[in-house]
């Protein structure tokens, strides 16, 4: 079968190759990947050249197919049933460990930029009826990620108000999320354009956070003083203090990402003096997933695709993610 292999550092050194298909075990499925959708965490895999882990890996987490053949135990799925692969194969229900964060696709194994690959049962779930390979694709991490910040941590109802940082992947299914249970929404970009296209999915406020680098004071504003209940937080250091002063007391903010690097110190003035509740989301449980699915199908949503590439084209996807151009998922296709 073809798979790309991180070898070493850079996008250019990714190397597509040949490998021998795995052999099955009993409570193991085999699934064709038809699509693979890209996140931040893959684009840095590969930029630094699997993150100190094993090489060569095969990269990405997120994997859409159909199952070419169950091992002899297989009670969850048939042959030719369409499922998505989850982001940690051993978080099936509870709270996240260290043996959870040693079973991530695409980092600590193997992952899905191949035409087919082999797991337990148990580390897929079925696609959404509504939705095509590349939609399904979009779930396994940004979908998830979302969803546990918004719903699961962050128990978002009618009327709440939050706050999403950026347009990208995660911060669009937030935005998709939060308005399904009856929230309003504020979110922020660099672009007037993809603001417009954040109303459009129901956005109630947007924030151009290069013209207005003060974006947590108009939150303030536009929340009477008062500050959001909840923000997905995907700036790290370099945006977090904005995110605390933009937060009300005991509200919540989920910190989901590092887009503005790792360093940096943090003032926990803000957390301590207003209760704030600041926790870390790193995906999230096939439960959780099998959840966020059964949501996604009774409210028909479909995820917002930016851009497709071909198989062949898989190193112009990590560059066009890496521009940070992109609204909502940049998907592979096989």
């Amino acid at each position: 079968m073809k798979a790309y292999e991180i070898n070493s550092k850079g996008i250019d050194a990714l190397a597509l190759t040949e490998r021998e298909s795995a052999p099955l075990g009993p409570r193991q499925v085999r699934v064709q990947i038809r699509a693979s959708s890209l996140n931040y965490r893959d684009l840095l895999t590969v930029m630094y050249g699997g993150m100190g882990g094993k090489l060569p890996l095969i990269p990405n987490s997120d994997g859409c197919g159909e199952i070419l053949e169950t091992g002899s135990e297989v009670t969850l799925f048939n042959v030719g049933d369409k499922v998505v692969t989850t982001f940690f194969q051993r978080w099936i229900s509870g709270e996240i460990s260290a043996d959870v964060m040693q079973s991530s696709l695409g980092g600590a194994m193997d992952g899905v930029l191949a035409e087919e690959i082999v797991l337990d049962e148990l580390g897929v779930v079925a696609l959404p009826e509504h939705m095509s390979f590349e939609e399904g694709a979009t779930l396994s991490c940004a979908a998830l990620t979302a969803w546990q910040s918004m719903v699961v941590k962050g128990g978002v109802k009618a009327g709440d108000i939050v706050l999403a940082l950026g347009t990208g992947g995660v911060s669009i299914f937030a935005l998709q999320f939060a308005v399904m249970h009856g929230a309003q929404v504020m979110i922020t970009s660099s672009s007037d354009e993809k603001l417009e296209r954040a109303k459009q999915l129901g956005a109630w406020q947007t924030i151009n956070y290069n013209t207005d680098p003060d974006w947590h004071k108009t939150v303030l504003k536009l929340t009477d003083g008062q500050g959001v209940d909840q923000v997905l937080e995907v700036g790290g250091a370099g945006t977090l203090e904005k995110s605390l002063t933009a937060t009300r007391f005991g509200g919540m903010v989920g910190l989901i990402g590092i887009l503005s690097g790792i360093g940096g110190a943090v003032n926990p003035d803000a957390i301590l003096r207003k209760s704030i509740n600041l926790q870390g989301i790193y995906v999230g449980s096939r439960t959780m997933f099998e959840d966020m699915n059964r949501a996604l199908t009774a409210h028909q949503t479909r995820p917002v695709i930016d851009q497709f590439f071909d198989f062949d084209q898989a190193p112009d996807a990590y560059r066009c993610l890496e521009q940070q151009g992109h609204f909502g998922k940049v998907v592979i296709r096989y």
